[in-house]
């Protein structure tokens, strides 16, 4: 399932890579073969056990190498290059994505992936050797309703959980924490100790983001002083004001007071208080508010809109040239919005209209902007199987947004209290009939 292997000694792979027509030029810019000063080539995994990392579409995009012994390094991976981006890819998500389960446990390293895979825990991945990005929680939530995030109980790890919560909760993610009982520091430990059984229960009872922050706020005070108490109190008044959800609130706050012996009396009467004061300023927020919901809506277009952008890139750097023939009919290079889409695809289309095809694409783009941008393109996992039905509804898209912006430019003209008549009755004649076009669109 996850192919691991050995790498041999010195220069093997450079033989056979050599033997299977490669130039070294190419075996260098693999980063699988390096250069001594002497001038020879050699491997650089030798003698490690070799894991491939894998993209959600199950192909190999990097490797990372472990030693046998006690030789150092202990673990060395590929650097990142234009296809492989450590803070977007999760080892082991090609697998996990296919456990049918609607959740996925995150550990710190590929070795507890592996070692939980063993036991019969499919619905696991690991980090890359990186913080938790947000394109690695784009991923997460896009295969699962909940994500469990299992990482070592040391004090990085914990440090690891805190940043990669914040940037799951931002996403609108289920996240819970993994809490291991007994004397185990990480998953892998913990599985082989006490076996999976155990574990899918500390899966099953994985706490929620409020209780975690809260129970990290307990162990960082004495809440039997009276000032460390009445700080704790404050403290978790600011955990729940984030709560949205007043149910979830309500439960929240019955189970702190049980567990942390404080008074539901005593937490409301902070919440209120701290509401008292955030109220008084109502007025001075009101404005502003009503202009940040606004904005957010156009922030929500404007990533609609790229996200769009950046499927017909993906398409026409991916796909023959029947896809750009597809794509040019209804849209110009000077219709993407985005400075690096609207570049690439002029020379995208440039190239094709001379009748090439997509095989030397990338040699169009030497700026480093611009491949760092194809690179961010190529890494996102659209999993599209039907061409042209795909370009048929981005298509679509783009028309429906067309006639919805017309839509509201000529709502916003019959608001005029001056428009004449004959102005308004031509006015609401296109509205309704670009109302009942609007309608019809898919």
């Amino acid at each position: 399932m996850f192919q691991i292997g050995f790498s041999l000694n010195y220069d093997e792979l450079y033989q056979k890579l050599k033997q299977e027509g490669f130039s070294e030029d190419e075996m260098l810019a693999s980063s699988l073969i390096g250069k001594s000063d002497k001038g020879n080539f050699y491997d650089k995994f030798r003698s490690r056990l070799m894991f491939p990392i894998k993209d959600v579409q199950d192909r190999v995009i990097a490797f990372g190498g472990r030693v046998l012994d006690d030789s150092k390094p202990k673990y060395i991976n590929s650097p990142e290059n234009i296809v492989y981006s450590k803070g977007r890819n999760l080892f082991g998500l090609n697998i996990a994505k296919k456990s049918g389960k609607d959740k996925i446990i995150m550990v710190e390293g590929y070795m507890d992936a592996i070692s939980l895979y063993q036991r019969g825990i499919t619905n696991v991945v690991a980090s890359l050797g990186t913080a938790l990005t947000e394109a690695q929680g784009r991923l997460l939530r896009k295969y699962a309703s909940q994500v469990i995030i299992g990482y070592d109980s040391d004090g990085a790890g914990q440090a690891a959980t805190m940043r990669g919560m914040e940037i799951l909760q931002n996403l609108g993610c289920d996240i819970r924490i993994l809490q291991l009982d007994g004397d185990a520091k990480d998953p892998d430990e913990y599985v082989i100790k006490y076996g999976s059984g155990r574990f899918e229960k500390c899966v099953e009872n994985a706490i929620s983001l409020v209780e975690f922050k809260v129970k990290n706020l307990k162990q960082s005070m004495n809440i039997q002083t009276a000032s460390d108490k009445i700080k704790f109190l404050n403290e978790i008044v600011k955990i729940l004001s984030k709560v949205d959800n007043s149910i979830e609130r309500e439960i929240y706050i019955d189970r702190i007071a049980k567990e942390y012996g404080i008074s539901k009396e005593s937490i409301y009467a902070e919440a209120n208080k701290r509401a008292y004061k955030e109220h008084q300023g109502i007025k001075m927020i009101q404005k502003p508010m009503k202009s940040m919901l606004k904005e957010k809506t156009k922030k929500e277009q404007k990533e609609i809109g790229n996200k769009r952008e950046n499927v017909l890139i993906s398409l026409l750097l991916n796909q023959e040239i029947d896809a750009y023939s597809q794509i040019k009919e209804k849209i110009a290079p000077e219709d993407f919005k985005t400075e690096n889409n609207f570049q690439i695809a002029k020379r995208l289309y440039e190239h094709f209209e001379k009748g090439n095809s997509n095989s030397n694409v990338l040699n169009l783009f030497p700026e480093e902007e611009l491949m760092s941008h194809i690179t961010s393109i190529l890494a996102e996992d659209d999993q599209i199987s039907n061409t042209k039905k795909a370009v048929e509804d981005i298509l679509n898209g783009y028309e429906k947004e067309k006639l919805l912006n017309e839509r509201n430019e000529i709502v916003k003209q019959l608001e005029n209290p001056e428009i004449s008549k004959e102005e308004a009755s031509n006015l609401e004649t296109r509205l309704s009939n670009l109302i009942i076009k609007i309608a019809k669109m898919k």
